[in-house]
């Protein structure tokens, strides 16, 4: 039953939490379009995925993340403290490590310190690859001249069918990083009832979170600069795609794919500040440090919780 729960409560969190990184250019650029349009097509993409890694690894969905995690025998209920404290953070729209906040509980600390090394050289590589990126492509996609040229074109069908693409590519591998934060409290192997069951839950959470535009957590993407033009959310989807398939591929060992997000828009605000002075350098800086800030406390929560637990057990 604790089980069941933890997967209930885990899957909404994570979704609420983490839709931003993958699905928040994607909302924000269509944000004309009805809701169901935009479930339905990363719905199909999540189904794919999910079904394709259940098939690939005889019953694991996790694509092999949680092969150093075992999970509990007996399942105590003080294992429900960490999803109901990352459903707590969420409410607030703080975007954190749903990797740290549910997968920590479940860790030696052998395990905890190989994520953390990997998600801090996530963050490291996105931001860098972003900065270095955007440096050199600022003044060809992103500035006023630009997009405004992208306005009286009304935003060519090639743009708008890179944008999907770039979603649909980017959401397959966000998903297989994070289905782990997800399946945690499962069964390392699932049958076809409870691959089907999983499945149902899922996607009725994700309507619920689409139908709201993804909540406060989306309001982090819509604050950065031009992320409602097409071409943008086209480039911010493709830059993190490949960086997950590339880097985040290397090992199993499961990384926070937030901190490489955030590492993403980071890199990306800076050369657009320094290139295009879109935004004051001093108040970039300002953003760049509040949004690590916030990915660092939900580290330090998801530390207090996971030491917690471990008193209690």
């Amino acid at each position: 039953m604790v089980g069941y729960l933890g997967f209930l409560i885990a899957a909404y969190a994570v979704i609420a939490n983490d839709i931003i990184q993958t699905l928040g250019t994607f909302l924000s650029s269509n944000h004309k379009r009805p809701w169901y349009v935009l479930w339905g097509f990363s719905a199909l993409i999540l189904v794919a995925t999910l079904v394709f890694g259940w098939y690939l690894n005889q019953g694991d969905v996790s694509y092999g993340r949680l092969d150093l995690i075992p999970l509990p025998d007996p399942l105590h209920w003080w294992y429900l403290i960490a999803p109901a404290s990352l459903l707590v953070i969420t409410r607030y729209g703080i975007p954190v490590s749903t990797t740290f906040m549910i997968l920590s509980v479940f860790s030696s600390t052998q395990v905890i310190e190989k994520m953390l090394l990997k998600s801090l050289m996530g963050y490291v590589i996105a931001f860098v690859a972003a900065f270095l990126i955007y440096i050199l492509i600022a003044r060809t996609f992103e500035s006023r001249a630009s997009l405004r040229l992208m306005d009286i074109k009304k935003q060519k069908k090639f743009w708008l069918a890179a944008q999907w693409g770039s979603t649909a590519f980017l959401w397959a591998q966000w998903l297989i990083q994070d289905f782990a934060n997800i399946f945690v409290f499962l069964p390392r192997r699932l049958g076809l009832n409870e691959l089907l069951l999983s499945l149902t839950v899922i996607l009725i959470l994700m309507a619920y979170t689409f139908q709201k535009r993804g909540g406060k957590i989306q309001e982090l993407v819509n604050k950065k600069a031009n992320t409602q033009n097409i071409r943008s959310a086209t480039l911010i989807d493709l830059s993190y795609g490949l960086l997950l398939l590339g880097f985040g591929n290397l090992t199993n060992v499961p990384m926070s794919t937030t901190w490489a997000f955030i590492g993403i828009l980071a890199g990306r605000e800076m050369a657009l500040s320094y290139r295009l002075n879109i935004t004051e350098l001093g108040n970039t800086y300002k953003v760049i440090v509040k949004d690590l800030a916030k990915v660092n406390f939900g580290l330090a929560v998801s530390i207090l919780v996971a030491y917690i637990i471990r008193m209690l057990g």
